[in-house]
């Protein structure tokens, strides 16, 4: 899911960048020193989890969390994926440094929707709104990888094994396994650290379950 260097065109990948660097300090602005804990642990929990490739064909799979940063750091997601794709390109290699503006818009902005969602769904359910913003989440990266892909060359989608079918068929499942490992982990969340997810009207006390 992280595009390396070389795979976008120039005006792609710059075009890229400059958004990334807005939502970025979009990110930036007011953070609070009590926040960076959090930031730093979700920062930490995206760069060790999505260092975990699997092969699927010519490309690879790996969770990357964006449904549970979403939901948890809401506007500051931004900038955790952006420290956590800078250090993995630096580090390992996992990810390019010129595509490092299209792969942070591509973890970021389908994390932003999701926060909005989950604020709204999870008033009927928890694990629901958990789940459905993990697999979301998951749905718009690949939405937007793949117009990265088709902006910069065309033959991206040509033939039935694509590249671009190659990458939907592949990322299907991972669609499903996210949502549920999120919808989990909010519900666990929602039982036992409620204040995490910062719903307007719950109890930091509250551990009901649903």
């Amino acid at each position: 899911m992280h595009l390396a260097d070389g795979v976008l065109s120039l005006p792609v990948a710059a075009a890229a960048f400059a958004g990334a660097g807005v939502l970025v300090a979009y990110s930036l602005k007011g953070v609070q020193e009590e926040e960076i804990p959090m930031i730093s642990l979700m920062t930490g929990g995206f760069f060790a989890l999505s260092l975990i490739s699997i092969p699927v064909g010519p490309s690879t799979i790996h969770p990357v969390l964006g449904g549970l940063l979403g939901i948890i750091l809401g506007r500051r997601a931004p900038l955790a994926f952006f420290v956590g794709l800078l250090l993995q390109a630096i580090l390992f290699q996992h990810g390019g440094l010129s595509t490092l503006g299209a792969n942070t818009l591509m973890l970021a902005l389908p994390a932003l929707v999701v926060h909005k969602m989950f604020q709204s769904i999870q008033k009927r359910s928890v694990f629901l709104g958990g789940a459905l913003s993990g697999g979301v989440a998951i749905a718009g990266t690949l939405v937007l990888l793949i117009s990265f892909l088709l902006l910069s060359d065309q033959r991206f989608a040509d033939g039935f094994f694509s590249v671009v079918n190659l990458l939907i068929a592949g990322h299907l499942p991972l669609i499903l396994v996210e949502g549920l490992i999120t919808g989990y982990a909010v519900k666990f969340l929602y039982n036992s650290r409620p204040s995490m997810l910062k719903i307007p009207g719950v109890s930091v006390t509250n551990n009901s379950s649903i």
